[in-house]
């Protein structure tokens, strides 16, 4: 199984917000830039084949701007493992649930994101791996979800994701 993380993009700041934190939407500018971002992953061309996304209203809309343009088939399927206070461990026990799935895509939080590719990657979590907001990585999961076991295919910045994008405007 491949698994594509990818953090929400730019969101209202939590002091500028007076509603609870889980309907802090993107700003104009986090949509625009999502946009672009995503526009820079459908010029990687992979096809996923489920899309899930913490409920939170910012991860959502981000999930809904990939969807449109990565994947319209898809229904986006929120996943209380992948919002904020969650655990690696809830969200690796979830991957784990979807594992014959060729393609999924996870869209979430800081730092829990980050974590869940440490403890894939290395066997634990590491201060060293972060996502911007809009970032994005592909890991390749083989046979399981052993620590450690996991294969960066790549981890992008949302820059390099709109750099791509402009690929795909152009066609």
């Amino acid at each position: 199984m491949d698994c594509l993380l990818m953090r929400h993009g730019i969101a209202v700041e939590p002091e500028e917000w007076t509603g609870s934190d889980e309907d802090r939407p993107l700003t104009k500018k986090g949509k625009r830039r999502t946009g672009q971002v995503v526009a820079g992953l459908a010029v990687l061309g992979y096809k996923p084949t489920r899309l899930f996304s913490s409920p939170f209203v910012r991860a959502y809309d981000t999930a809904k701007l990939l969807r449109a343009v990565v994947c319209p088939t898809l229904k986006i399927e929120t996943r209380n493992e992948l919002a904020v206070g969650a655990s690696p461990e809830q969200v690796l026990s979830f991957l784990s649930s979807v594992q014959t799935e060729p393609l999924v895509i996870c869209v979430g939080h800081e730092p829990l994101l980050s974590e869940v590719a440490g403890i894939l990657l290395c066997g634990q979590s590491t201060p060293d791996l972060s996502f911007k907001k809009a970032g994005a990585a592909l890991i390749h999961l083989p046979d399981s979800l052993k620590p450690g076991r996991g294969i960066l295919r790549w981890w992008l910045q949302p820059r390099q994701l709109r750099a791509l994008g402009k690929q795909y405007r152009k066609h």
